[in-house]
């Protein structure tokens, strides 16, 4: 699936069940935005407290846990098996995936404040999405070792854009956390940071490191990763925008969802 104004970013893909494979991913992430928008949410966090009867739920960590816990597995089972092969491209990738879900993991257990229960049924999607992405990246990349190399090299920029999404996430997850007292579970308007600006900041981050893992690995299977976990979260951060605002007659206005200033 090769995107003209794009060949000099991206590796051509090895075969023809790689290109298909990419085209799924991206039907696949674009359709659970939209489902976003047209109310269909993935039953976690303030939308699954406000859809308390929709099936069988776990403790709000337990679910997140099953959230990431695969994905950061299937980074580091990649180490062990995929020889090494000397390529720093492909060094970088496996570490960034397997990096940012042992970070959620990490966050999980040790940041977060749970105001509910969250859905078995979209944990367990959730769950199968994160472990196909990280394992498609990493698969996909391995299979494209050997081919020539994309004109523009921007795996450096992709380190870069890596360690801001990183931290820019884990401050404004940080901050979350910090507004409730133990055992609290009522929601607040969110402060500091970006969420001065947006209401999504975590959000804006989390796709940073999408872009990030495209940019290191500049596989299409890795830009489709990103696009569609992009209009996944902007959708995600639209809707929740509008429930803060629904919620809260003090919202202010000029917070905008998840990019500062514009939307």
């Amino acid at each position: 699936m090769k995107i003209p104004v794009l060949e000099k970013f991206m590796f051509d893909e090895p075969s023809i069940w790689v290109t298909a494979a990419t085209v799924v991913a991206l039907i696949f992430t674009a359709y659970l935005g939209l489902a976003e928008l047209i109310g269909n949410h993935l039953q976690y966090s303030k939308f699954a407290t406000s859809n308390s009867d929709q099936g069988i739920k776990v403790s709000g960590r337990t679910g997140f846990l099953i959230f990431y816990t695969p994905a950061f597995l299937a980074g580091l089972l990649s180490f062990f098996v995929f020889p090494a092969t000397g390529d720093l491209r492909f060094l970088l990738l496996k570490f960034a995936v397997t990096f940012h879900f042992f970070k959620r993991d990490l966050e999980v257990i040790f940041v977060h404040k749970y105001s509910g229960d969250v859905i078995l049924g979209s944990t367990i999607l959730i769950s199968i999405s994160y472990f196909s992405i990280a394992a498609c990246l990493i698969v996909v990349h391995y299979l494209s070792l050997g081919l020539p190399e994309p004109s523009f090299d921007l795996k450096y920029i992709g380190l870069i854009v890596f360690t801001l999404g990183i931290f820019g996430n884990f401050y404004h997850h940080n901050l979350l956390a910090k507004l409730r007292k133990p055992n609290e579970k009522v929601y607040k308007i969110p402060q500091g940071g970006l969420f001065n600006l947006v209401i999504c900041p975590h959000y804006l981050f989390e796709i940073l490191v999408f872009w990030a893992f495209y940019f290191i690995s500049q596989t299409p299977m890795a830009f489709a990763c990103a696009f569609g976990d992009s209009i996944y979260l902007i959708s995600r951060s639209y809707m929740t925008r509008k429930w803060y605002v629904n919620k809260f007659e003090d919202f202010p206005k000029n917070v905008k969802c998840v990019i500062p200033y514009v939307f």
